[in-house]
């Protein structure tokens, strides 16, 4: 594919009178805090990450403090962004170049956890103004209308046309103000509902404008309803009012946060069913009421959760890799990774000062 000068030409001329200028990681443009808004930026929207990078700088201003720092503040900062492993991924990224040096290359960037082709180029763009060719969410949309590219988006031929696409139209030149732009252009204008093509600067020669298939593309395959898993959660309280956690395994969902323990309670009696618990705090708990529910919407699947409340004495018995802790504090302090949902029980449930029984 050949690329027209033009495109870029006219997206950097929109782009310097209606692009977004403003986003925190823009001021200072710095390697730390566009590599840190990029991981951020992976399966998230920017309006939802502005609140989050800006609370993440002021905690771990600076790339020594982030390495310095334990996990579990990092999480704390992360809950509620999802996809967890981002977070983990960028401690241990952050560890690698406190003790490496900061990359200025591709390729190193590319050797850091977390951290894939798309992300790597759109460090270099922008951190470096090196011309690097990105393919995100937004850059994939603005190309397969453009290009008129009308394979499924999520095959791998699809993928290389339009990175093949991608890579013609990025210019030589202000790669830091073109790699933002045609992100600006996807997230402002060639959005995936009613975009607006009459203010587009390249719908001239847009293929799916002028053929009338802006609707159409990009293409995907049929999608199926969203499965739906149900599980059980238990809060335990101890008589001091203080909650039990566990730490969740570091690989699946929620991985390396604190949450509720996970059980299979029996239907006759609210108990763990014989030989079905998940963790060890349901075999040792006394008779569990129910308490609440909630649903949560992951990528790929629904999470309906029922969570019954019980109480111990003691913690004879429980997880080795469990705490208690006092809910209020928990919920003030912010300095341990909860999920969204739980976090959001808790704050439901236990209003500052109040009492648990």
């Amino acid at each position: 594919m050949t690329a027209s000068p033009a495109f870029a030409d006219r997206l950097l001329r929109w782009f310097d009178a209606h692009g977004r200028h403003d986003l925190p990681w823009q001021n200072p443009r710095t390697p730390y805090r566009v590599w840190v808004s990029e991981i951020m930026l992976q399966q998230t929207q920017v309006n939802t990450v502005k609140a989050y990078f800006e609370r993440f700088m002021a905690r771990f201003p600076t790339l020594e403090a982030l390495a310095a720092a334990p996990l579990d503040a990092v999480l704390a900062q992360w809950a509620g962004l999802g996809y967890y492993a981002r977070a983990r991924h960028l401690h241990a990224a952050a560890r690698v170049m406190v003790a490496q040096g900061i990359p200025d290359t591709l390729a190193c960037w590319l050797a850091l956890p977390g951290v894939g082709a798309s992300t790597a180029a759109a460090i270099m763009a922008q951190a470096f103004d090196e011309p690097a060719t990105i393919l995100d969410g937004n850059v994939k949309r603005v190309m397969a209308r453009h290009a008129g590219i009308d394979t499924p988006i999520e095959q791998a031929a699809t993928i290389h046309r339009l990175y093949d696409c991608a890579r013609a139209y990025t210019p030589a030149y202000r790669s830091a103000d073109y790699t933002q732009a045609i992100m600006d252009l996807g997230a402002t204008l060639c959005t995936r509902s009613q975009p607006q093509c009459s203010d587009c600067p390249v719908s001239a020669d847009c293929v799916a404008w002028q053929e009338g298939r802006v609707d159409e593309l990009p293409a995907r395959r049929v999608r199926r309803s969203l499965p739906v898993r149900t599980t059980t959660f238990l809060a335990l309280f101890d008589a001091d009012e203080r909650i039990w956690l566990t730490r969740r395994p570091s690989v699946g969902l929620w991985g390396g946060l604190w949450c509720l323990p996970e059980c299979r309670v029996s239907a006759d009696h609210g108990l763990p069913a014989a030989g079905e618990s998940i963790s060890p705090v349901c075999a040792n708990a006394t008779a569990a009421v129910p308490w609440a529910q909630f649903a949560h919407r992951f990528t790929h699947f629904e999470l309906r959760a029922s969570v019954r409340k019980t109480t111990k004495a003691d913690s004879v018995g429980l997880a080795d890799d469990g705490a208690w802790f006092e809910v209020n504090r928990l919920l003030a302090a912010r300095d341990i990774g909860l999920p969204k949902p739980i976090q959001t029980l808790l704050a439901a449930n236990f209003p500052p000062n109040e009492s648990i029984h």
